[in-house]
């Protein structure tokens, strides 16, 4: 695992126009490698990057082609994170709450749709701005030229 660690470090540093781009949507900033590592690592420092990992297991899950293999990520998803109480409890109604604990009684690919939907929302609305606003997005923005005067 310390390798798959090690090997996102030499993702390539995005230049100011790519990091322009994420500006424009949560979307364009979560289908970009280090897009989606900066806000992970902006999230960490919030305590709040269990609403990330929810919505990122949700994305897995609709890949798992076996219904074996779905029916017991489901279960997990739901433990780790929509459970009251769960250790990565992610903020959701109780409609939505309750609405996603039933789908679990027939598993298929869109068990965690409305619930991924919500926190895609809330993450929308709040984490992201918060982000755009950061000392880490804002540097990647206005960053120099690798050639530049500067000395580090």
């Amino acid at each position: 695992m310390g390798l798959l660690k090690n090997r996102s470090a030499f993702i390539c540093r995005p230049t100011p126009e790519e990091a322009l781009k994420w500006g424009e949507s949560l979307d364009k900033l979560l289908v970009h490698k280090y897009g989606l590592a900066a806000f992970r690592a902006f999230l960490r420092t919030e305590f709040s990057e269990e609403n990330l990992e929810f919505w990122l297991a949700c994305e897995d899950y609709k890949k798992i082609k076996s219904q074996s293999k779905m029916a017991s990520k489901a279960k997990k998803i739901f433990a780790e994170y929509i459970a009251i109480q769960s250790c990565k409890e992610v903020n959701l109604d109780s409609y939505t709450r309750e609405h996603t604990k039933d789908n679990l009684q027939s598993i298929n690919r869109s068990c965690f749709d409305l619930a991924q939907k919500r926190i895609y929302g809330l993450m929308e609305k709040d984490s992201y701005p918060r982000f755009l606003r950061s000392e880490l997005y804002v540097d990647l923005v206005n960053q120099k030229k690798p050639n530049s005067t500067s000395s580090s």
